[in-house]
């Protein structure tokens, strides 16, 4: 019988994460923790949610930073999973000369870092905006290098891939950098090493010896594969300094969409998807008509004029916070979405009245989407989110608006489901 994962799930929110992995195999994951907090909010509705579905694990709702390290010493988890906020990453070295962080708020990659170094997991699965490859925007990449550098501190090493849901046969447009990070003491790592018949950590990288890995043998090339070449030919490969601070300061390396981390120096490439797997499309996730409560119909045509500005073309003339004037300019998008392609990725701000709204026009009515729809395009089960259990053990009803909140936030769960079900066979030793 296959061994039990253990599971921390961090930044959990109503749970995406672990609802992809017990759709690969319940048997295997087993989520024993998981941390909520939502900062600056009186309720804690996502959390909230979260304990209404699963109480039978130890559920913390209190902010990352304040979880001692006992208590993740505490953690015999298997596995850290997390999709954590992007912010700024820049460290430098306090007066002791000890690294510090630089920013306006808590950096929570960090805490990732901290309980990774109290928990010693096996592996790791996280997830981010694809932006973050090219971040900041002065010195492009650098986040990114920081985070390889902060594990390669750690004795792990990290498979990456921007994965755009849609292109593997889901319902959205969504494209998210996945990160898988694994223990250099694995039997993974180690069969990576013997397979290339060197005691040199490098040798990876060596000639074109990386293709295997990043095309046929790494965890994401199982599981969503590309096409054999780099798109554009674009590849690049970094070594990255012992000294996270160096790396913060001088990083000048580029980052593509795929890549591979080990011992300190990683190999990246930009590639293409085979482009075999159809898309759900925005049509075959509708609720039928008769299904759909009127609030979700536009009837005022102030507010359909109001989408109509908002999805046009527009040039405005702007004063920036220095005084200087320039024009914003926007281009035009498609009036109504259209039913016959996936849908475009979900904000935080999905159903309110702005650009990025899904609005959709149906035998010549106009209307929103429904939670239920909004929980379709994450691969969630319909409804997920429309109960929450309150302290007093109350179960109530979610508002409409926090439920577009919760999906605008969370993860296709389906691109978990097939991360974990190529982790169980990572972990069974079948590479």
């Amino acid at each position: 019988m296959t061994k039990k994962l253990k599971v921390l799930e961090l930044f959990a929110g109503v749970g995406g994460f672990r609802v992809g992995l017990e759709n690969a195999d319940s048997n295997v994951f087993e989520t024993k923790w998981a941390n909520q907090w939502e900062p600056s909010r009186k309720t804690q509705d996502a959390f909230e949610v979260y304990d209404y579905h699963f109480p039978n694990s130890i559920n913390i709702n209190e902010n990352i930073e304040e979880i001692p390290n006992e208590v993740f010493e505490k953690m015999d988890a298997d596995i850290i999973v997390g999709g954590f906020p992007c912010q700024d990453y820049s460290v430098a070295r306090s007066k002791k000369h000890e690294m510090g962080l630089e920013g306006k708020k808590g950096v929570l990659f960090w805490e990732i870092i901290r309980a990774t170094n109290h928990i010693r997991p096996k592996y790791l699965i996280l997830e981010n905006v694809d932006r973050l490859l090219k971040s900041p925007s002065k010195q492009r990449g650098r986040d990114f290098a920081i985070m390889l550098a902060s594990f390669n501190e750690l004795g792990y090493s990290v498979e990456w891939r921007v994965i755009n849901a849609a292109e593997y046969g889901r319902s959205q447009r969504r494209r998210r950098v996945f990160f898988f990070v694994y223990r250099n003491d694995t039997d993974f790592a180690h069969n990576i090493d013997n397979k290339f018949e060197s005691n040199e950590p490098n040798i990876l990288f060596d000639e074109h010896l990386y293709d295997d890995y990043i095309f046929n043998k790494g965890l994401f090339a199982r599981q969503f594969p590309v096409q054999k070449k780099p798109y554009k030919n674009r590849q690049a490969s970094h070594e990255l300094s012992d000294d996270i601070v160096e790396v913060s300061d001088n990083f000048t390396g580029t980052v593509w969409n795929t890549g591979i981390m080990r011992h300190g120096r990683y190999f990246t490439i930009d590639t293409e998807p085979t482009g075999d797997e159809k898309p759900i499309t925005l049509g075959e996730i509708i609720q039928a008509e008769n299904e759909i409560d009127d609030k979700y119909f536009l009837t005022d045509l102030s507010r359909i004029k109001k989408f109509e500005y908002l999805r046009g073309p527009k040039k405005i003339e702007r004063t920036s916070i220095e005084g200087h004037t320039y024009t914003f300019s926007e281009g035009s998008m498609s009036p109504f979405d259209d039913l016959s392609m996936p849908g475009r990725t979900m904000l935080t701000s999905e159903g309110s009245i702005n650009r990025s709204t899904h609005l959709l026009k149906i035998n010549g009515r106009y209307r929103l989407i429904t939670p239920i729809e909004a929980e379709r395009l994450q691969d969630f089960p319909d409804d997920w989110t429309k109960y929450k259990k309150i302290s007093t053990g109350e179960v109530v009803d979610v508002s409409d608006r926090m439920r577009m909140f919760f999906m605008g936030n969370a993860l296709v769960t389906e691109i978990v489901r097939r991360i974990g079900e190529e982790l169980i066979q990572i972990n069974l030793g079948h590479n």
